[in-house]
């Protein structure tokens, strides 16, 4: 049974445990049909907007908040003794000694740049978040190397008999720049792929396992239970959004993943809103949270930006709504895409910066593009 309830301009689903709906894909030639579970908990929420010509797209919880705690106003990227670069805030390295943090969680990391990580856990399960190993798929990546700033360095190799280990793969949203065709393509259907609501038709017919999520759902990898939670985003493969017709047909958010206790947050691509106080209502403090610093609104990008994406001091707000026991920042660096920044680390030179003027009470971790750490 469904029920929903009617808000403004706005109709909020919430669709019980018992509600999962299994489809496959339809075998066209001699492709091997896909398996997709659409994954609805007992609490799952799914959020649509009655905007006219839009009706049935997905929405944020929050979508018309504005109301940012802290915006840094001016010299907001003063130079950093633990940050070493080529050029002005472009091509560095973080040098700088990070605190010492044991929280038991039994959680590594490894960072491949930009939103993609490797998450391994204590009992053994191997997670790709995010993974993208190149450029855009085609054609975008064609039209953005005529783009400065657009073009990305490679990321951190990653060796084949890594990513042979891998259990799952974790997708936040559609946009090229967290989901590449191509990376799915040399993963194969080995692993089983989590992901939004709307999403496995982006998928080829090869005999994938695709688990379609609303958010607050749950599924489990291994002894690793993972939850798909809000983020205040959007979506589309379009380059310039809210244009075309395929905008906000799939859903986004981030990942918890949950074992023995322990609690590991990916964001996802996402602005600040009372959503990150949400998740904490529901799963309390979280140990390791990896948020995004940028993209954010600066001279060279869109208005829209920050209703999108965090700036530092909105993660950093973002950080204590959640009751983060350690932060570790993404989002910058030499393999990223720099989409409306300044630089390839003007966002970390902010958080810093910012860091100071706001005094955090959680320790945050810096990494640099192919670092590794334990928690």
């Amino acid at each position: 049974m469904m029920t929903s309830s009617l808000k403004g301009w706005v109709k909020v689903v919430v669709v019980p445990l018992t509600s999962v709906a299994i489809a496959a894909s339809i075998i066209t030639g001699c492709a091997t049909p896909n398996h997709v579970t659409q994954i609805n908990g007992e609490q799952s929420v799914v959020k649509f907007t009655d905007e006219p010509g839009y009706e049935g797209r997905f929405s944020n919880l929050y979508d018309g908040f504005k109301a940012y705690p802290v915006t840094c106003e001016e010299n907001c990227y003063p130079a950093s003794p633990d940050i070493d670069c080529e050029g002005e805030m472009q091509d560095c390295l973080f040098i700088g000694k990070n605190p010492e943090v044991t929280l038991n969680t039994g959680f590594s990391i490894k960072w491949l740049g930009h939103a993609s990580f490797i998450l391994n856990t204590a009992s053994g399960e191997q997670v790709l978040i995010d993974p993208v190993f190149g450029q855009f798929d085609w054609p975008v990546n064609w039209a953005f190397r005529l783009s400065e700033g657009f073009n990305r360095n490679a990321p951190a190799a990653v060796s084949e008999e890594k990513l042979a280990q891998t259990d799952a793969v974790v997708y936040s949203h559609i946009h090229y720049d967290h989901f590449n065709k191509a990376d799915i393509a040399e993963l194969g259907p080995k692993p089983s792929y989590l992901v939004p609501l709307g999403f496995a038709e982006h998928f080829p017919d090869d005999g994938y396992t695709i688990n379609e999520m609303a958010w607050y759902a749950s599924s489990s990898i291994g002894k690793t239970t993972v939850h798909f939670v809000p983020a205040h985003h959007f979506s589309s493969r379009i380059w310039v959004p809210y244009l075309y017709e395929d905008n906000d047909e799939t859903l986004w958010g981030g990942w918890i993943f949950e074992h023995e206790g322990s609690t590991l947050f990916f964001a996802g691509d996402t602005g600040y809103s009372p959503h990150f106080k949400d998740i904490k209502a529901r799963f309390g403090e979280i140990d390791v949270c990896l948020l995004p610093i940028a993209s954010y609104f600066s001279e060279s990008s869109p208005r829209w930006y920050r209703k999108v994406h965090t700036t530092p001091e909105d993660a950093i707000i973002a950080a204590r709504d959640l009751g983060c026991k350690a932060v570790v920042p993404w989002g910058y660096g030499n393999a990223t895409w720099m989409m409306g920044d300044k630089s390839s680390h003007s966002a970390l030179f902010r958080l810093l910066h910012m860091k100071a003027q706001l005094n955090p009470s959680m320790p945050w971790l810096i990494m640099n593009e192919g670092d590794s750490m334990s928690f």
